[in-house]
């Protein structure tokens, strides 16, 4: 497995890129070869949740100027080795734009994130639980509503309320047939464990693509996690990668 060194103004943090996720491996080592991130800036950054950088606009950006538009002019296509790989404290993931402009959920060509998140009890990982079968179930719903659009919009400029009412009922019978077939989603004993002991954040699970974690240098990260932040989680002091460097493929 391939590793990468990023060295940052605050220490070093290395991480290790799965070969289960291919395109986003090979993306990174791409990006790691040409220099695309020396020089940027972890430029969002929450504590208890996670530091975010790769933003090529970040290169001396002002304070002024605003940050996480930046990109690579590409996206990859989502690589969910899920629940293999998930959301644990370290875990390096893709960032990428919002479902309602991105429904493949493909990830930014460039920008990426590095959780540090929380220790959650197992009460809330269960209540976690019921929220993401309920999230399942809107998800469901959602699809069956694009895919029906097109009657959808004839049933409504023809005011038929009665043929919309019909078809909605119809389309809540399917979700929880579908749902049914699929099963309550439920944390495997590997997330248990790492979400109550070393933490993370595993709202994000099966969301983002996972393609890596930190092997060195996890204080690094905590480090950065804690530094003062201005306006849209910018620090105040900028937090630079010096260079991100291959050092094992």
């Amino acid at each position: 497995m391939a590793k990468v060194l990023i060295k940052t103004s605050l220490g070093d943090i290395t991480v290790r890129l799965y070969d289960e996720t291919p395109q986003h491996r090979d993306n990174f080592l791409k990006l790691a070869r040409e220099g695309f991130y020396n020089g940027t800036i972890f430029h969002r950054v929450i504590k208890n949740f996670m530091i975010q950088g790769g933003d090529p606009e970040s290169k001396n950006a002002p304070m002024s100027k605003p940050l996480g538009s930046g990109d690579a002019g590409y996206t990859i296509p989502a690589e969910f080795v899920y629940p293999q790989y998930f959301h644990k404290k370290g875990a390096l993931a893709a960032a990428r734009t919002g479902d309602e402009v991105n429904p493949e959920r493909r990830s930014s060509g460039c920008q990426f994130y590095i959780v540090t998140g929380e220790v959650y009890s197992a009460g809330k990982l269960t209540q976690l639980e019921k929220q993401m079968a309920q999230q399942q179930l809107q998800n469901i719903f959602n699809q069956l509503v694009v895919e029906n659009r097109d009657k959808i919009l004839e049933m409504r400029k023809n005011r038929d309320n009665a043929g919309l009412q019909q078809l909605q009922e119809e389309l809540e019978k399917q979700t929880y047939a579908k749902a049914k077939e699929l099963g309550d989603p439920k944390f495997t004993d590997a997330q248990r464990e790492a979400y109550t002991t070393v933490g993370g954040t595993p709202f994000l699970d099966n969301n983002y693509t996972v393609f890596g974690e930190v092997v060195e240098g996890l204080d690094v990260a905590d480090k950065i996690q804690q530094v003062e932040t201005a306006a849209s989680d910018r620090p105040k002091e900028d937090v630079k990668m010096i260079s991100v460097e291959i050092v094992e493929e």
